[in-house]
């Protein structure tokens, strides 16, 4: 009953941030989890067909809105909570990957590369960066500009430059500085 949890998207210019929480079974049979970072999106979309077959989990966000309006560490922490709060049994322990944990009632603890150190993490993160993946190439249909379906939305040369020639989307966070700065002119 120990959970692991973990986001995605806290860099990038648009779209949620993405948390996942993940409970592997007792002696979980899935090799290969690390970091999703440090994966290839094959071997991601491998493990993430995996892990939702055996485990228990819950994925849930917060939007450009929330992030703009509570700064994008209270929405990471938001996100996370309302991921732990989605799954259909309280955890006894979470493990958080980072360097601080969310205001919350359950028993929990911060662990600094965590998503390479405990396979539930690693699963968490994995789920974390498919849904987010997912969201931004689904968004990249409406705003193929900005390439979100190769930058996921992070500020990138072209994104950046697409940006400054077309303006900014409702997705895009208006609190982060590379879109405020454009808002001023």
């Amino acid at each position: 009953m120990i959970a692991g949890v973990d986001e995605a998207g806290r860099g990038p210019l648009a779209g949620p941030v993405v948390a996942a929480v993940v409970i592997l079974p007792d002696n979980h049979p899935i090799a290969g989890l690390d970091d999703s970072k440090k994966l290839t999106a094959k071997a991601r979309a491998r493990l993430e067909e995996e892990i939702i077959a055996c485990a228990r989990f819950s994925v849930a966000q917060c939007c450009e809105a929330e992030i703009d309006d509570i700064n994008i560490l209270q929405a990471t922490m938001l996100a996370m909570t309302r991921a732990v709060e989605g799954l259909d049994l309280a955890p006894r322990h979470v493990l958080v990957d980072g360097n601080r944990l969310p205001r919350w009632r359950y028993s929990a603890e911060a662990v600094i590369g965590g998503d390479a150190l405990h396979p539930c993490i690693s699963a968490a993160s994995i789920l974390a960066k498919e849904h987010r993946d997912r969201l931004m190439i689904a968004a990249a249909e409406h705003y193929p500009q900005y390439g979100w379906e190769r930058n996921k939305g992070y500020g990138t040369a072209e994104h950046l430059a697409a940006l400054r020639q077309y303006g900014p989307t409702p997705l895009h966070r208006r609190s982060f500085a590379p879109v405020a700065q454009l808002e001023l002119l």
